[in-house]
């Protein structure tokens, strides 16, 4: 079996549905052989080793631990899982200070053990400030670290290709910025669908603020119908983020990312942006939309910067003004 590289991959929350998600998916992209499965739960995770073993990979060469130390040493690129996920009836923020700890100390094991790190993914909620969490604790500069925001765009795409009876490839131009949560900004006045703009297919404002509904409230669907949070779709976005990063297709999907720009007007926070995720990095630009599109926008970025206080306040991050003394890249 040929494979994009032999370095080290490491799957923090492995034991769970989306980690053992993603090692499955990234032995079928053929990202490497190398892969480490990691989680604080030892029968969970064997079972997900020997799921994997019995899967019967060529070439493929599996390991798994308990032990931070252990995991992270040599690691090149990482995703991580490893927070509590989301339950019937709970929002991405309920999970706030909980997983902001579990971040923290996931930072601060890549300080400790893996500093050269080429990449890390972090995609467990509330995913932005989860991220913009480890990245101040980790040390890495801003462009080694991204977070998971693509399920947005994707729902978005579906609901549009639903609502128009056409294979959801048909829709281009679907995308979501801002924070991953139900304050997301939706923008869909570039949406194409087969070719034609919404106003050509004669979408009305109402109906489109009822996409715009479906697409925001998207991961609480999945858990009223499935019993559960989303963990496919999660998985094979944040795998096809790293094989970005290891030098594959590049990931063209919106990405949470660092953003302290004077231009856009957006200050110390991770937030998803039109993003490219490629073997040196995530690049950003700025969003251009509507003015109704950037004022949702602004409204997302308030509330990511409401909850980054909210964490500074207990503690779990420096403030801004001493974010470089954790890390001199920031």
């Amino acid at each position: 079996m040929k494979f994009l590289t032999d370095e080290k991959l490491v799957i923090v929350g492995a034991g769970g549905m989306i980690g053992s998600n993603m090692v499955q998916s990234a032995l079928m992209l053929g990202l490497t052989p190398n892969i480490c499965l990691y989680d604080i739960f030892e029968p969970g995770v064997h079972g997900v080793y020997e799921e994997m073993c019995h899967c019967a990979f060529p070439g493929a060469n599996l390991s798994y631990t308990v032990d931070p130390e252990v995991a992270f040493t040599g690691a090149k690129y990482i995703i991580s899982s490893g927070g509590a996920p989301r339950k019937d009836g709970m929002t991405r923020e309920d999970l706030l200070v909980g997983n902001c700890k579990i971040a923290a100390e996931f930072g601060d094991n890549i300080k400790k053990y893996c500093p050269d790190v080429k990449h890390v993914v972090v995609i467990f909620n509330p995913a932005d400030v989860t991220a913009l969490t480890a990245l101040i604790h980790s040390g890495l500069k801003p462009n080694q670290l991204t977070s998971l925001a693509a399920l947005d765009s994707t729902r978005l795409q579906e609901a549009l290709a639903a609502e128009f009876g056409v294979q959801q490839d048909k829709v281009v131009g679907a995308h979501t910025y801002g924070g991953h949560g139900e304050q997301m900004a939706v923008f869909a006045s570039k949406v194409t669908v087969d070719g034609k703009t919404l106003a050509e297919l004669g979408m009305s404002a109402e109906r489109l603020a009822e996409i715009r509904k479906i697409t925001t409230q998207g991961g609480s669907n999945i858990i009223k119908l499935r019993g559960r949070s989303s963990f496919q779709s999660p998985a094979y976005q944040a795998v096809k983020m790293i094989e970005g990063a290891m030098g594959g297709e590049p990931f063209t999907l919106p990405a949470g990312c660092y953003v302290n720009c004077d231009k856009c007007g957006y200050k110390n926070v991770m937030m998803a942006m039109p993003t490219v995720i490629d073997e040196t990095g995530v690049h950003f630009t700025a969003p251009e939309g509507t003015a109704e599109e950037m004022a949702g926008l602004q409204a997302s970025y308030e509330h990511l910067q409401a909850m980054r206080d909210e964490i500074i306040n207990l503690g779990i991050i420096p403030a801004v003004a001493d974010w470089a003394t954790e890390n001199p890249n920031l």
